[in-house]
């Protein structure tokens, strides 16, 4: 095929698929690659994210007290992107069992870099049946946002996020 020669749709198709099949390939192992690093610290206990300032520290120290705040039971669902920071979705649920001998007491939800950083507490006695909340909270910017579970038994459980905003919502 010359370039003064017409183009074919049948191989005008053929050109674009392996053209997109091609990007395509490379675009998809870049990005496995890029969520197996995103993924292999958590897999090996992944850390906490620090406490960013002392009105964060206050609030799980008044809270918490000196208990071990552990990982898992708990799973703070929220997008990655938030386009609009004064509606972000946010759904937290826990395998915890909810009988009279061991129940969700609590759950925190924090954002660390919002004005007010404790959004919402919650209170639960046994009689809901299993943890599922869902709401929608405002973040001031890009932050750590934490759900901390606290049973009737005093363990304490977390999940955490990092969710980025393009907008304010906290005006």
């Amino acid at each position: 095929m010359t370039p003064t020669e017409p183009l074919h749709r049948r191989t005008f198709l053929t050109l674009g698929v392996l053209a997109t099949t091609a990007f395509a390939s490379e675009g998809v192992s870049a990005w496995l690659r890029r969520v197996a690093a995103a993924v292999r610290p958590l897999q090996n206990g992944g850390d906490d994210p620090p406490v960013p300032n002392e009105i964060v520290a206050k609030i799980i120290k008044d809270r918490v007290g000196d208990r071990t705040i552990q990982r898992g039971h708990v799973t703070l669902d929220m997008p990655d992107m938030a386009e609009d920071g004064r509606i972000v979705p946010t759904v937290i649920e826990s395998d915890l069992p909810m009988t009279d001998g061991q129940y969700v007491k609590s759950v925190l939800l924090i954002v660390d870099h919002n004005p007010d950083p404790l959004v919402a507490a919650y209170h639960f006695t046994p009689a809901i049946g299993p943890l599922a909340l869902s709401t929608r909270i405002k973040m001031k910017r890009t932050t750590w946002v934490r759900a901390i579970v606290e049973t009737s038994t005093g363990e304490v459980w977390a999940d955490y996020k990092k969710v980025e905003t393009t907008l304010n919502g906290c005006g």
